[in-house]
């Protein structure tokens, strides 16, 4: 199947059919979060031009995050009664707004402005497209969750390197195509069908929900080493990773920072397909034993400076990453009744991203006092280390599934 171009669609009019509005809608999310990973390959340009600290550079990346996470937890539920279409369209048009700021950037103040916005967008975003889906096509909704997340931070990273590599004005021109492709997502957004009826109580969704049934609360305990391993060192390599790639490799060229990035968060992917039809136990089992042999590799070759380890590394790093993710979700949603669902998922994503930019903030805080080279190593033993403890975490839930 194919997305249909939007000159070949009918009028605007007419709501899109379910097949149509289905792969729209995963168009979506890819777009997000190819704009989520766009400035990572930019990164060093602006270090380059305003002369900050890497400390301030996973700050402006880390504000994504935490700014993400308030979204998700404010706005995750508003869909259910506004509707979907409403809240995407309006996500859409303050994703179009951050990359406006990134366009105009001229200091780390417009840089901080449009991260924070595109993690509002980003956050309103995410339940809403996951929900479209699963409105759309439970059957699929499961994969192209997965799927599409991963596939979006791979183009927006290495699209931009590519950009940034091989084109004029790389600052401008990358957000002046993510401009183009979100005004034509907007339009198309407009005519996506009404899933769920508008209903009462959309001021009161706002109130932030976070709960752990009891019945989850001893699995989430088991899973968080190893949801943390992975989503720490995504967290790094968004923010820190193409310049350590840079010193790895010894090509300075912005497609080596952005094929690090890829070799992470494709495999992921390909891991949540092909875990799909696997036990959850096994894909946790996989996950947890992955990530300590992707640590070791990634490991080794930062610290003989040996590119095929590093890449090597990062590859198993990011499959069992997309294994032990899948894992973890199919382990958690049984435990927990349709009404205690979404405080689950909103207890486990906080913990997701907090992993993913409070370690990434360490980590360029202590770059200006032991340099990359040292940082990595350090913080690449310390997940090892959590990543072992994963490993073993995990036989318990593979020996209770057994």
């Amino acid at each position: 199947m194919s997305i249909p171009h939007p000159a070949t669609t009918p009028s605007p009019r007419q709501p899109l059919a379910p097949r149509a509005a289905l792969w729209w809608t995963a168009a979506m999310m890819v777009t997000f979060l190819a704009a989520s990973s766009a400035p990572s390959p930019l990164y060093a340009l602006y270090r380059e031009a305003w002369g900050f600290s890497a400390f301030v550079l996973t700050w402006v990346f880390g504000s994504y995050a935490f700014a993400l996470l308030a979204a998700l937890l404010m706005f995750g539920r508003l869909s259910d009664h506004l509707g979907r279409r409403r809240v995407i369209v309006g996500a859409l048009v303050l994703e179009f707004l951050s990359v406006v700021l990134f366009w105009q950037a001229e200091s780390v103040a417009w840089l901080l402005a449009a991260r924070i916005l595109q993690g509002v967008a980003t956050g309103i975003a995410t339940s809403a497209l996951s929900s479209m889906l699963l409105d759309l096509s439970p059957l699929r909704a499961s994969v192209m969750n997965g799927v599409a997340p991963m596939v979006g931070m791979a183009l927006g990273a290495v699209g931009t390197a590519a950009l940034v590599q091989f084109a004029p004005a790389p600052t401008r021109l990358v957000y002046e195509v993510l401009l183009v492709m979100l005004a034509v997502q907007v339009a198309m957004a407009l005519r996506l069908p009404d899933t769920v009826p508008r209903r009462a109580g959309a001021w009161a969704s706002l109130r932030p929900q976070m709960a752990v049934p009891p019945a989850a609360r001893g699995a989430l305990q088991r899973l968080l080493p190893a949801n943390t391993v992975g989503w720490a060192l995504m967290g790094f390599f968004l923010s820190l990773g193409p310049t350590l790639a840079r010193q790895v490799t010894g090509n300075a060229a912005p497609l080596t920072g952005g094929a690090l990035i890829a070799a992470m968060v494709l495999p992921g992917a390909l891991a949540s397909v092909a875990m799909q039809h696997r036990p959850a136990a096994l894909a946790l089992a996989f996950g947890a034993n992955g990530l300590t042999l992707g640590m070791v590799l990634a490991l080794a070759g930062v610290h003989t400076h040996a590119p095929v380890a590093f890449f090597a590394g990062a590859l198993v790093a990011g499959f069992s990453m997309g294994c032990s993710f899948s894992g973890a979700l199919r382990t958690l949603a049984p435990l927990a009744s349709p009404q205690q669902r979404a405080g689950l998922m909103a207890s486990f994503f906080v913990c997701s991203y907090l992993a993913f930019s409070i370690p990434a903030l360490l980590a360029g805080l202590s770059t200006g006092w032991f340099g990359l080279h040292q940082t990595a190593l350090g913080y690449g033993a310390a997940l090892l280390a959590l990543a072992l403890v994963a490993a073993l975490g995990t036989r318990a839930l593979v020996a209770a599934k057994a």
